[in-house]
């Protein structure tokens, strides 16, 4: 038989790594070429990955619920008739170690040269060069230098323990890794495991795909003095002085005071947006506060339409509009800036962001070309984003290209805010909850349905007069929603 590889795809959007969400298909499964086998979540997107090739599945290399690198091997597929002998070069090292054998592992042969990249149906892999790894050592190799027989599979066992006892049995303060390669870990880990004076490779993971976590660093570290601290009294002992680094123990006993969760997926992918925005584009943010009463009754009529039927009709459709037909009247607020080449680029169509709340975080797909929609496109087009986004079908392509967004915390009871500009984009409108409040009406004191309206934008592109205008008309339009007709 034959073994194929599929590696995790660069889907398009440059990005360097992707969470397996579900597994589509076991080992042994039979898959032919197209079929879906996994969904994965890249940037704010959930994205189905077909295989580009037939077979039964051989292997899965990570479970679900893992972050995995672009061009690392995913899952293996037996393509040829189960009498062939297999490639060895075909044969991922992950599946190797994981297949109980009564030898050591042999060692992974060198990957063949590619002249050109992997297709893989959504996008392509990154380049044989950029992936290629050194040759793994075998656990007898090891063995061999410490002068200790190993076993093929090395049990699982707590981290500390293991080290403990392997260093008892070698004579040294921590053995080799019996037959792993550099060890899975994330930056801010490998800098700890550094300033502990930590091997990762000495320490047995116990993250999720065989990623090092900062506990087994830290219980590492507590290992590797345990047998120090024992050892007997030299001719001229020194005060054994504990390291500030074994403070770390004490965590066990603040386990239940707090709670870490992971960065990754969505919230990565917008705490990057959101500081890259914030430390690049100068904000200035400028409220309104008006009447929206004439703006609420209509949107009672409308729903009372039979022309409009079936569709979804709320304060935010016409609010909406009134931004499309703002633009119009100020169109130098629709655009962009280009920092290489040192151009404001005035955008002639109108991509409008909404921002919405998902189970995976937030979102901004946004309505292509809203500016030519008509009223019951627009309202269609708003359904369909929110209904796409909460299901987490949102594709790439759906939040890319972007020209003004969007978000309304009204729903939420807030009566404004200070948004922050989705990158690329030239400004961003907070709409707040609309609230019965008493009002000045024709002279008199009335209640009335009262809102307000905060417009961020970049200030290079856009400056007081231009955002004032721009926010003012967008509120004459919704006190009066007639305008939405003589100004369109």
């Amino acid at each position: 038989m034959t073994i194929r590889e599929f590696k995790m795809p660069d889907v398009g959007e440059g990005l360097t790594e992707a969470e397996i969400l579900k597994w589509f298909v076991q080992p042994g499964d039979t898959v032919t070429d197209g079929q879906v086998v996994c969904e994965v979540e890249t940037a704010k997107a959930a994205v189905e990955l077909p295989i580009p090739f037939d077979g039964v599945v051989h292997a899965l290399l990570f479970e679900e619920g893992t972050t995995v690198d672009v061009g690392q091997v995913i899952i293996s597929v037996q393509t040829g008739p189960a009498g062939e002998e297999a490639a060895p070069a075909e044969v991922p090292a992950t599946v190797a170690a994981a297949a109980p054998a009564a030898a050591p592992a042999p060692a992974q042969a060198e990957e063949p040269a590619a002249a050109a990249r992997q297709p893989v149906l959504v996008g392509y892999g990154v380049s044989q060069a950029s992936t290629k790894r050194r040759p793994r050592k075998a656990a007898g190799d090891v063995a061999a230098q410490n002068g200790t027989a190993a076993p093929a599979v090395v049990p699982a066992q707590p981290a500390a323990a293991q080290l403990v006892a392997a260093a008892a049995q070698n004579g040294t303060a921590a053995p080799a890794a019996a037959g792993a390669a550099r060890a899975l870990a994330k930056p801010p880990v490998r800098k700890l495991a550094k300033d502990l004076g930590i091997d990762l490779a000495t320490v047995v993971p116990t993250g999720d795909g065989g990623v090092v976590t900062r506990e087994d660093v830290h219980a590492a570290a507590a290992a590797a003095i345990a047998p120090q601290v024992a050892a007997p009294a030299a001719a001229a002992p020194a005060p054994v002085q504990a390291p500030a680094e074994v403070a770390p123990q004490a965590a066990p006993a603040q386990a239940g005071r707090e709670t870490r969760i992971p960065v990754k997926g969505v919230r990565k992918v917008t705490a990057q947006a959101m500081v890259g925005s914030a430390f690049t584009a100068p904000h200035v943010t400028e409220f309104i506060t008006f009447d929206v009463t004439r703006t609420m009754k209509l949107v009672q009529e409308l729903k009372e339409d039979p022309d409009l039927a079936g569709l979804r009709i709320n304060p935010l459709l016409l609010i909406a509009k009134a931004v499309l037909v703002a633009i119009r009247r100020n169109p130098d607020v629709n655009a962009s800036w280009d920092e290489a080449a040192q151009e404001i680029v005035l955008k002639h169509y109108v991509n409008l962001g909404i921002a919405a709340a998902t189970p995976r975080g937030l979102i901004v797909p946004n309505i292509k070309d809203a500016h030519a929609k008509t009223l019951r496109e627009l309202s269609e087009s708003l359904s369909d984003l929110v209904a796409t986004a909460r299901d987490g079908k949102t594709s790439p392509a759906d939040m890319q290209n972007g020209t003004l967004t969007l978000t309304n915390v009204g729903v939420f009871g807030v009566d404004t805010g200070t948004p922050i500009l989705n990158p690329g984009e030239s400004a961003i409108l907070a709409v707040g909850a609309i609230k019965l409040q008493p009002w000045v009406h024709k002279g008199k004191v009335k209640p009335r349905q009262v809102t307000t309206l905060a417009l961020s934008f970049d200030h290079r592109l856009i400056d007081g007069e231009l955002g004032s205008r721009f926010l003012a008309d967008i509120a004459a339009v919704l006190e009066h929603p007639r305008r939405l007709v003589t100004w369109a």
